[in-house]
């Protein structure tokens, strides 16, 4: 149970929808939209979520859609991971949403709820980070088309009443080879350690990270790096490792030095299973 009361509504467009957060705010009553709740639920228990008015974007068409054409995959918001699990039309995104959580929360846990979520965690973004998909976001100033890796900084830069409607990804970036591995510290499903997604574009390694940062980011001068073929393996992972942005987390789930040392291994893994061709 959360230790407030909220109106909650569901609206049937996005349009309605965009209306229903301006009217709320207006009325002071922070609203928030809302796709599977996990993260609600979870925050609000403790007093770091609050609002008044849930607005709930899962009866709207264009959340749900789940398509591939000849050149692109385009994915609803509030599919929830265990949908694009079962799907696995993109064989990196079904990798690492698949880690997420365990099996029942994957059920609740929405595409969107998961990219645009507090806990800095957020993995379902690092796939789309690798293939510069495009997002579609609508709210009080219009729907707009724009580049994830334009928009996302750390976090989802949302301006208050946008939503996330739904990510697009070119065809050869979802057939493209990967890499996708987690380490946890403690338990099979507990909170992850790090970790690291890869896809291979031209014989180009582009890696993104989670877990170690406070937020999850793909690195240019870390891909700069790895593909520098001047250095040796061990070399090229040395010095992407130079190159991290900060702070490194040290928290209870592993110091920092602990999580260097899991990135580091895992980077040997992933430049070892690229350069294989293996996925």
């Amino acid at each position: 149970m959360l230790p407030f009361d909220f109106e909650f509504y569901q609206p049937e467009t996005l349009e309605e929808a965009v209306h229903l957060y301006q009217t709320l705010d207006q009325q002071g009553k922070q609203p928030m939209f809302f796709s599977g709740g996990t993260e609600l639920i979870t925050l609000g228990r403790i007093d770091m979520a609050y609002t008044e008015a849930v607005i709930n974007i899962k009866g709207i068409s264009e959340c749900n859609v789940m398509q591939v054409s000849r050149d692109h995959l385009l994915l609803g918001s509030t599919l929830s991971l265990t949908k694009i699990e079962e799907a696995n039309l993109f064989p990196l995104l079904t990798k690492t949403a698949s880690e997420v959580a365990d099996h029942t929360a994957r059920g609740k846990i929405t595409l969107g709820g998961n990219i645009c979520a507090r806990i800095f965690y957020r993995e379902a973004v690092l796939p789309f980070l690798l293939a510069d998909s495009q997002l579609f976001i609508t709210g009080p100033e219009g729907k707009k088309v724009v580049p994830i890796n334009d928009m996302f900084q750390g976090q989802l830069k949302l301006k208050s009443g946008e939503l996330l409607v739904q990510l697009v990804t070119e065809n050869r970036f979802v057939r493209a080879p990967y890499f996708s591995m987690k380490r946890r510290q403690q338990w099979e499903t507990g909170y992850p350690l790090i970790t690291v997604a890869a896809l291979k574009i031209a014989e180009e390694i582009r890696v993104a990270v989670s877990g170690l940062c406070p937020f999850p980011f793909r690195s240019s001068e870390m891909e700069e790096t790895l593909n520098n073929r001047s250095y040796s393996v061990e070399e090229k992972v040395e010095r992407a490792l130079s190159s991290l942005p900060n702070p490194i987390l040290d928290d209870i789930e592993g110091s920092a030095d602990y999580r260097l040392f899991v990135l580091r291994h895992l980077l040997l893994d992933m430049m070892a299973t690229l350069e294989r061709g293996n996925t």
